[in-house]
């Protein structure tokens, strides 16, 4: 069984430890692979109009890739209400349509006390992120909230940066880390042993 991964709101990530951080949530339940409940990812980053809406677009579309669209479902929000209502960011509208993702529709929304039951994952884009979003949840559900980042396949990245402030570049590497770590996350999902899915409790290895 996978070690138990640090959960001090405090605590950085090293490379050392970033593949254990990368572990399934040791509390979360199977993904549906029989028409019950499916497994619910939630992409969390700070005003929910750039980062965590590329990353709810991404993450859907490799899990349809996939065909597990019935068995993982995807959401997203933000630690802030800053943009509650907004449509995503019109330059991160801008690049991901360039790569085929399509999130003007979505509407950004806060982070619910009702999330951390709701969603078997909690994905956030960087230690503010992170420390804001455990600062809030409830110590049976801690064990769900991860860095998206360290499911990439390079160990000494550990945050998605904020490209708000930034230019083109800051955007287009947003989307290089997301489509680099959902694609591990989708790897780590389809792990699991007969269902293919990690098992409740953790995955082994």
């Amino acid at each position: 069984m996978s070690q138990p991964i640090p959960l001090d709101p405090e605590s950085i990530p090293t490379q050392a430890d970033a593949e254990t951080r990368a572990m399934p949530p040791s509390g979360a339940e199977k993904p549906a692979t029989d028409g019950a409940r499916p497994f619910r990812i939630l992409m969390v980053c700070l005003g929910n109009i750039c980062r965590s809406p590329t990353a709810q677009c991404v993450m859907e579309q490799q899990v349809a890739e996939a065909g597990l669209r019935g068995q993982i479902q995807v959401d997203s929000a933000g630690t802030g209400d800053y943009h509650i209502g907004d449509a995503p960011d019109h330059r991160s509208q801008e690049h991901a349509l360039k790569r085929g993702y399509d999130i003007s529709g979505q509407r950004a929304r806060q982070l619910a006390d009702a999330d951390f039951a709701e969603f078997d994952l909690i994905l956030v884009m960087d230690e503010a992120n992170e420390r804001d979003v455990l600062a809030r949840c409830p110590r049976q559900h801690r064990d769900k909230v991860r860095r998206l980042a360290v499911f990439g396949s390079q160990p000494q990245v550990l945050e998605v940066p904020d490209p708000y402030f930034g230019g083109a570049d800051g955007f287009e590497h947003v989307l290089d880390l997301v489509e680099d770590a959902c694609a591990g996350v989708l790897a780590r999902l389809q792990q699991g042993a007969d269902s293919k899915m990690p098992p409740a409790g953790g995955m082994e290895g």
